[in-house]
């Protein structure tokens, strides 16, 4: 990111917290991959010029003067407000599981060019999907699709263990799909078909167009899910609120 008294970058809001009774302090992923936090004056005040183009999951092209600790959001354009995430619980619970996940996985100097263009597009397919179903397999390929390009891919392919490829059983915490025999050694493993294995792999390679039209039922769908939640948990070391409230819905 260029450096100066100021600099132009797009960004997505990722999360906002107040800062006083008119402010707030944004936490951005900037079209560079980095992760920002930059304060955003009057954003809070009703009607204010800022409030409407820095709200939660907004794509907006920023003018960030350099403060004392933090950016200063000094102009704001509105490229995208996926405003079809407003008021629909289900969608707003959806994205915010996605931001949650992009939050966790993007740094501070650290420039990724992947991170934004997947997120910008998941939180389009949040808006696409048809129905509750497609919405969770658009969280778990967002989850699987982000941390397997951070570096924590699961093996899919064959037993992480031995390298069986008759494989049957998922383990976050051993790192991906394990053979009947393996198993027994790993408390907790998830035992999968083939039809949930191969969903498995597909999350990571479809496109979100792809899943967006892939017939799917919800109970497959939740489980894909619920794996996502597993694997994020376990290697990102963290707890994932936004995401537990999604599965308690």
């Amino acid at each position: 990111m260029p450096r100066g008294p100021s600099r132009r970058t797009k960004a997505v809001v990722l999360a906002r917290t107040k800062l006083s009774e008119q402010d707030l302090i944004l936490t951005l992923l900037c079209e560079s991959g980095m992760q920002e936090r930059a304060v955003a004056k009057g954003a809070r005040k009703p009607g204010g010029r800022l409030a409407s183009r820095v709200e939660l999951f907004c794509e907006s092209d920023l003018l960030i003067a350099r403060g004392r600790t933090l950016g200063i959001v000094s102009e704001a354009a509105l490229v995208e407000a996926h405003a079809r995430l407003r008021g629909d619980v289900a969608r707003v619970s959806a994205a915010s599981t996605i931001v949650e996940i992009a939050r966790l996985t993007c740094y501070e100097d650290v420039g990724d060019p992947f991170l934004y263009p997947i997120l910008s597009r998941a939180l389009r397919a949040c808006e696409e999907a048809a129905d509750q179903p497609h919405l969770d397999l658009t969280v778990a390929a967002y989850a699987f699709k982000a941390l397997s390009h951070g570096g924590w891919r699961p093996e899919l392919r064959s037993c992480i263990a031995c390298g069986d490829e008759a494989v049957s059983f998922f383990s976050s915490t051993s790192g991906g799909l394990l053979c009947p025999s393996c198993e027994k050694d790993v408390e907790g493993a998830c035992e999968l078909s083939a039809t949930e294995v191969s969903w498995l792999r597909a999350l990571i390679s479809m496109t979100f167009d792809e899943l967006l039209h892939a017939p799917v039922d919800s109970e497959l769908a939740v489980l894909l899910v619920s794996l996502a939640h597993s694997w994020c948990a376990v290697h990102l070391d963290a707890r994932l609120r936004a995401f537990e409230f999604m599965l308690s819905l």
